[in-house]
This record gives C-alpha cells, structure tokens and sequence, in this order.
C-alpha cells in the first residue's frame, strides 16, 4: 500500500496538465478558443522571439527555434494549462555574456546541461523552494535586466555606428554610445520612434490587436518602400532559413562541460524563477493551479529539445502567458499550436524577414523593457521598509553593474538575513500576568496572579519561532531571572517552531537551574518539540513535562512542600 501511494503522488505530481485537459474531455468548442488563443500568441511571439535573440547576441532565427521547438514541449509536458514557453528578454543578459565567452556553441552546451539541471531540480521536488526567493530581489533583478536591455537597444534605435565592439559592461557601454551619437541616423531613429507610437497607441485604442508585429510589418513597408539607408535583418545576417535545422548534440568535451557550468546553473535558475513566475501569474487570472515541479521537468527537457535544434534557453514567458488568458485559451493544446503557426510562419515567410528593419526590433525591446521594470513596485518597496529597500537596491545595482546572478545570490543572502532579524525580533519572553495586561485579545490565556507572585516558583512564556537566531535574545531573558526561585515553570505552548540550537539553550538553562538546586518544567510542548528536547537531554528528573500549566505549577509546589 505504501509503495502505490507513493506512486500515486509521484502521477499525481508529474503528471502533464495536457493529460489533465484530455482527461476531463476536450471537445471541438474547446480546440476552437484553443486555435484562437494559439495564433494570437504567434503572432506576438513572432518578432519578439527575433529581437530577443539579436538583442541576446546570436541570429534572429535562433529565437523562432527557441519559440518553436521549446514553446511545444513546454506546453506537452508542462504543469501548467495556459504557459507559454519561448525565449524571454530575461534571459537577454545572460546569453550575451555567454556568447562573448564562450561563443555560440558554448551557449548551446550550456542550455543543454541547463536542461538537465532543471529535469533533476523538478523530479527532486524541489521547485516549492524556489518560491521563497524574496519579492524585493524578485523586483530588483527585473528591474536591473530592464535596464541592461534598454541600453542594449540604444544602438540598433538609434542607428548608431560605433568606432568598435560594442562593450558588454554597463558603464563602457554608456560611454561608447555617447562617443557614437554624433552618427545618429535620421531614419532609424524615425522608424523607431514610429513604432513605439504605433505599439503604445494600438495597446490603448486597440488592446486586441497584435501591435507588435502591425508596427514591425509598417516599418518594414516604409523602409523598403522609400529605400532607407537603414540596417535590416538582411544586411546583418542574411535572412532567415525556411526550415528547422537537423536535431545534433552540442559538442561535449569534460573542459567545455566545466566551462560553461556556471552559465548552465544560471540558465537553470532564472529559467526555473521566470517560469514558475509566469505559471503563479496565469494561475492568478485564472483561478487554476499549476504543478511546480512538473513545470521545471518540462522546462527541464524543453531546453534540451531547443538545444538540439539550435536554439537558445527556453523559460515560460509572462507576457505571452497573459496574453494566451486572455485570448481564451482553454488548456495546453492552444501553447502547441503557438508552435506550430510559428513554424508555418517560419516556412512561409521567411524569405520576408530579410527587410525587417533592426531599429524596428529594437523599438519592440525598448517597449518590453519599459514593461519589464516595474516601477511601481520598485517605488513601493523603497518605501515600505528601509531592509526591504536595501535588497532591492542592491540587487538591483549588482545586476546593473556587475552580473545578474551575482545580484540574485546576493540579494537572495540579504532578503534571508532580513527575514531572520525580522523572526528572532518577534520571539517573546513574557513573565506572569503582566505579559498579557496590555494584549487581552491575543490569543493567550493570562496567568493566574498567585502564579505571578509566587516566590518560589518563576512562570515564564516563550512564543514564536524559537530558532538560532532568537537563542542568544532568550538565553539572555532567562539569565535575567532574579531572585533564588525553587522552580522554573517555561511554558512553550506558544512556540511554533523550535530548533536544535533553541533545546541546547533550554538545555543550558536547565543545566545551570539543577546546578542552584531548582528543578524545570516545560509547559505545552507539542510531540515533535518533545523528542527534540529530548535528544538534547531534557528528560526527567532534570526537566518535567506537563501539557497543562496548572499542572505544572502543582507539581512544582507538591515537590518544594515534600522537599
């Protein structure tokens, strides 16, 4: 019976919420608002997926790759019904940088192995704790990447002809930019701007319309109408292909491997943090709740299929997900078939891509990057609290300036420190009935008054999460007990959580009470605290355990009359 259970949680866990739509019977209404919600998502992934990959420092067709073969797998295996999987601007740092190192067969590698990474952390079931990711670092780091992706655009937005490489760090690239201005092209900078008009003015008059791809195919017209001296897809790279590369293994050699590991465990946790992000968002619009760790198996295997074909790290995309809600898509079917009219896209019009003006693409990231910050949020947390404030701004500033899972880390170390301080301040030691005077709705029964004024017997409370960080706060309360008392009454009752160093503190205390010739009674210690405790030595006769104060207290006073 154990081992069926056991094997019913682990179907029950992984099982993909495709087979949980079939299950429940899906019919031809439903694959209709599915086709809908399919080709409306296509349509904004198809020049997003390009601009992401240019921005992210490899060929346009490498996203429709990404889009194509990892967006299917995402939603086929994935534990969420409406998440849509592809290449996302978070991911824009990153790639760069792994590109610059190590070149496009590194960054092939290291989304391959990020691959692996994320199969392990999902069937480890470990996806429940990348929740715990503090919001301020959540804030900080989209945030930090929206800026890097903005200034990663002022080039191809401007039109600008730099005298070199462009700088990868954010201060060199600042100042090679500003030497660039004078090279401004008029009409890339039109294009661009007309775009942005076009992308802002259809979101507010005509929410339902596909701005992206109505701005990009406009500005396409106009420059290939009136000839511009623009930059385009085709003088850059060429064009696109018509057709899905053959599937290969990347190259694989121990040092490549070895290499490329930090950005494969980079890949691995921003991919798991955005998708369970984007899979948290569609199950807020839609009252659904999706399966953590079948999300990162799915994330898991569909960065290895995008690798094999090509293509660069796939994560589910928050913009496109909503996107897909709100087109009423009804289940994971509408995520496949996003795929595959990008694939038709792909085959049917590639040849078209050649004149898609760069400054066009840009404009696009320029407005996903403006989304991206957050702002609102990073106002409010700057204003909620100064600890809150101080992880934002440095992760925000590490990512800027330094590297992005360098903030994370960082800020991820502070938020916990932050939280720690914040629990170890809201453990109480309270002592009689004055405790409770002031907090008569609390939820603690006062003591009785003889139990306060008793001389002989010392009553005290603990309550909250009694852990490492609150022991040295309670170890010093107690050792401020004065007087020469014949029994220690500690009643635990309250406490929710306590830890080995917490029983080696009572244990401590204890130790020193038996050695003044008192005697100690735990109050209110539920079965797990209980065989804590006592593995640290806290049994009888040194330490007595009642669940009931009174009865504590009685027994305390029956053994000072009877000694």
């Amino acid at each position: 019976m154990p081992a069926r259970k056991k094997r019913a949680d682990f179907t029950a866990l992984f099982t993909p919420k495709l087979i949980t739509v079939l299950r429940e019977g899906y019919g031809l209404d439903a694959f209709k608002a599915d086709v809908i919600a399919g080709l409306t998502v296509a349509i904004i992934a198809l020049p997003l997926s390009m601009a992401i990959a240019i921005a992210s420092g490899v060929p346009p067709e490498r996203g429709l790759y990404t889009a194509i073969v990892g967006g299917f797998l995402v939603s086929a295996l994935g534990g969420s019904r409406f998440q849509i999987g592809g290449p996302a601007g978070a991911f824009i740092v990153l790639v760069f940088a792994t590109v610059q190192a190590h070149g496009i067969d590194g960054l092939i590698l290291a989304t391959f192995l990020s691959g692996f990474i994320l199969l392990a952390v999902g069937f480890l079931r470990l996806g429940t704790f990348i929740k715990y990711v503090p919001y301020p670092v959540t804030v900080g780091f989209t945030s930090g990447i929206a800026v890097i992706i903005l200034a990663s655009q002022i080039k191809d937005f401007f039109g600008l002809t730099l005298s070199g490489a462009e700088p990868g760090p954010f201060i060199p690239k600042l100042e090679a930019l500003a030497a660039a201005l004078p090279t401004v092209n008029a009409a890339s900078l039109a294009l661009a701007l007309g775009a942005v008009v076009v992308i802002l003015g259809l979101r507010r008059f005509r929410p339902h319309w596909p701005g992206f791809l109505i701005a990009v195919a406009a500005a396409t017209i106009i420059a290939w109408g009136l000839g511009l001296p623009v930059e385009t897809i085709g003088t850059r790279f060429g064009g696109i292909p018509q057709m899905l590369p053959a599937p290969h293994l990347p190259a694989l050699s121990w040092n490549r491997i070895v290499a490329v590991l930090p950005a494969a465990l980079s890949f691995a946790l921003l991919g798991g943090i955005e998708s369970l992000l984007s899979a948290v968002v569609a199950d807020s619009m839609t009252g659904r709740r999706h399966r953590s760790n079948s999300e990162l198996v799915a994330q898991g295997v569909a960065n290895i299929g995008s690798s094999l074909f090509g293509g660069i790290c796939v994560t589910g995309t928050i913009a496109r997900t909503a996107a897909n809600v709100r087109a009423g898509a009804h289940g994971p079917v509408s995520g496949m078939l996003h795929a595959l009219f990008l694939l038709a896209f792909m085959l049917v019009a590639a040849p078209l891509a050649r004149f898609i003006p760069l400054a066009a693409l840009a404009a696009i990231l320029a407005v996903v990057a403006w989304n991206m910050a957050e702002k609102h949020q990073f106002a409010a947390l700057l204003r909620s609290s100064r600890g809150d404030a101080v992880v934002l701004l440095i992760t925000f500033l590490l990512v800027v300036f330094r590297d992005l899972t360098e903030g994370i880390l960082v800020g991820f170390g502070l938020g916990a420190l932050l939280f720690l301080h914040r629990m170890s301040e809201a453990v109480r030691v309270e002592h009689g009935i004055a405790s409770n005077a002031d907090r008569p709705d609390n939820g603690e029964r006062p003591y009785a008054p003889d139990i306060a004024t008793d001389d002989d017997i010392v009553v005290y409370r603990i309550s909250g999460a009694f852990f490492f960080g609150a022991a040295a706060a309670v170890a010093a309360a107690l050792d401020r007990i004065g007087g020469r008392p014949k029994a220690y009454v500690i009643d635990i009752s309250s406490v929710s959580f306590l830890d080995s160093t917490a029983a080696s503190t009572i244990e401590g205390f204890a130790r020193k009470a038996r050695q003044n010739g008192a005697t100690v009674y735990l109050v209110g210690a539920s079965q797990p605290i209980r065989r804590l405790l006592r593995t640290h030595g806290l049994h009888p006769p040194h330490v007595r355990f009642y669940g009931r104060l009174e009865d504590a207290t009685a027994a305390a006073r029956h053994a000072i009359a009877a000694g």
